[in-house]
């Protein structure tokens, strides 16, 4: 099974040179070198320990992180305390009870989180994670995903880059996908709230791959959605209004057919969206109407207005939106649209919509009217709508018409879907007729052979 690479600057190695030479380091530190001897031979990946000191590794490290932890209790209660931690350590150890084990590792490896040096923290944490690999029960391994990636997120402005490769070393261990998932939803918590998303953002990239791998029930898809939706609303500049559409589609996607309780999640999520469409000033054609998400605000007290924004820049011109605003102006601000971009896209959208209309050819004097603007404006705003791709024409100067060969459609719903079908009916139609045809000629051309074969006999 692949193995998530999602980190970048500063996390893309997991150690680096982590033994060092016991006598270049003062007194203090000789228990963390002998700490890590103990994860010096792990893999890059920390996925296998092997012991090189006289102890169990995880005894070992259930003895720092206790000493470490009860130190300031004075001698005699700190050896009582790790005494005590060790036997029971050593008794779950015996019975197998994994998951009672990682609870006690775990629990004593945070107290020393803000103390540890980062590398022994490393060390510590690989060890810990390795017993993932121990549980013989689904149930068991879910369980110790679950407590291992909550605990590590927890407290998420603790050193939270290390927390976040942590969590990435504890995703590549496991093999189970649905506690995958689980740790990945624990590590967009970590870095959401400890402000390290980019180190994360650049898995979103291969969500679709993890999705097949994880296989999720429709609500763990709604919520991971979300989660990357919201990352990316919050850190723009990490990524491009496009990213952030497509996920929230994604999210909004999920809701069909649903009763009105579960709809009624959605209703700011649709209206989110609706609004991130007409600021983005780069994406023109995206299938909104249509969604049950989307189109249950046409109604809604709160939202109407909104969705009949998004109808206006979908289907409508200039002149719709210029109507709509001399009303609902504060409420565009409220938004934070400014009027200005709105214009200008509107401009485009018109350019589209007078393109898909009208029968190959638009009068110069018709763009003008339309988009409410001077003659010497027009030839420039037919580029724009060139150079973003939404049609494909030639200006006629003398004429002073644009001739049209292709557009962008703005939706794409059943009236796009009968003329692509038409379209190919007609493809299919000429494709049939030139096969008869070069048929026909061979049939011809192999008679005329035969014929010429016996004139020469």
């Amino acid at each position: 099974m692949e193995n998530i690479t999602i980190l970048l600057t500063g996390l893309s190695r997991v150690f680096a040179s982590l033994a060092r030479l016991s006598y270049a380091l003062p007194l203090r530190d000789r228990a963390s070198f002998r700490l890590q001897r103990v994860a010096s031979t792990t893999t890059a990946t920390m996925t296998t320990v092997v012991p090189t000191s006289e102890e169990d590794p995880v005894l070992y490290v259930v003895r720092f992180t206790a000493e470490m932890s009860w130190a300031e209790a004075g001698p005699e209660v700190a050896e009582q305390q790790v005494a005590s931690l060790c036997l029971e350590a050593q008794e779950c150890m015996i019975a197998g009870r994994w998951l009672d084990l990682a609870s006690l590792m775990i629990t004593s490896a945070d107290l020393v989180f803000s103390k540890a040096l980062d590398t022994d923290l490393e060390c510590i944490f690989t060890i810990i994670c390795n017993l993932v690999k121990k549980p013989e029960s689904l149930d068991e391994l879910f369980e110790m995903a679950k407590l291992l990636s909550t605990k590590i997120a927890q407290q998420p402005n603790d050193k939270p880059a290390l927390r976040l490769k942590i969590l990435i070393n504890l995703y590549n261990l496991l093999e189970n996908p649905y506690s995958r998932f689980l740790v990945y939803m624990n590590a967009l918590k970590l870095a959401m709230d400890g402000k390290v998303t980019e180190h994360i953002i650049p898995s979103f990239k291969m969500i679709d791959t993890l999705l097949k791998e994880w296989d999720l029930r429709v609500q763990d898809q709604r919520d991971i959605f979300l989660a990357v939706s919201n990352i990316l609303k919050e850190h723009k500049s990490f990524s491009s209004p496009k990213e952030t559409l497509k996920f929230l589609t994604k999210y909004l996607a999920t809701f069909s057919g649903e009763d009105s309780q579960v709809m009624e999640e959605a209703k700011e999520e649709a209206a989110h969206t609706i609004i991130e469409f007409v600021k983005a000033p780069d994406v023109f054609q995206l299938d909104l109407l249509e969604m049950p998400a989307i189109a249950q605000l046409e109604n809604d007290t709160k939202y109407a207005l909104v969705y009949q924004l998004l109808k206006i820049f979908q289907t409508q011109r200039l002149d719709a939106y210029l109507d709509f605003y001399a009303t609902n102006s504060a409420l565009l601000k409220s938004y934070g649209l400014v009027h200005e971009e709105c214009i200008a896209k509107m401009r485009l959208m018109s350019i589209v919509d007078l393109a898909s209309n009208e029968s190959g050819q638009i009068p110069y004097s018709l763009i003008k009217d339309t988009l409410k603007i001077e003659d010497d404006e027009v030839e420039p705003w037919v580029v724009k709508a060139i150079t973003t791709k939404l049609v494909d024409c030639k200006m006629d100067q003398m004429n002073q018409v644009i001739r049209v060969s292709h557009c962008t459609e703005r939706v794409f719903g059943p009236r796009q879907w009968q003329a692509l079908r038409e379209k190919l009916a007609t493809w299919s139609g000429n494709i049939a007729n030139v096969i008869t045809t070069i048929q026909a000629n061979k049939v011809t051309e192999e008679g005329t052979q035969a014929m010429q074969g016996l004139a020469i006999h």
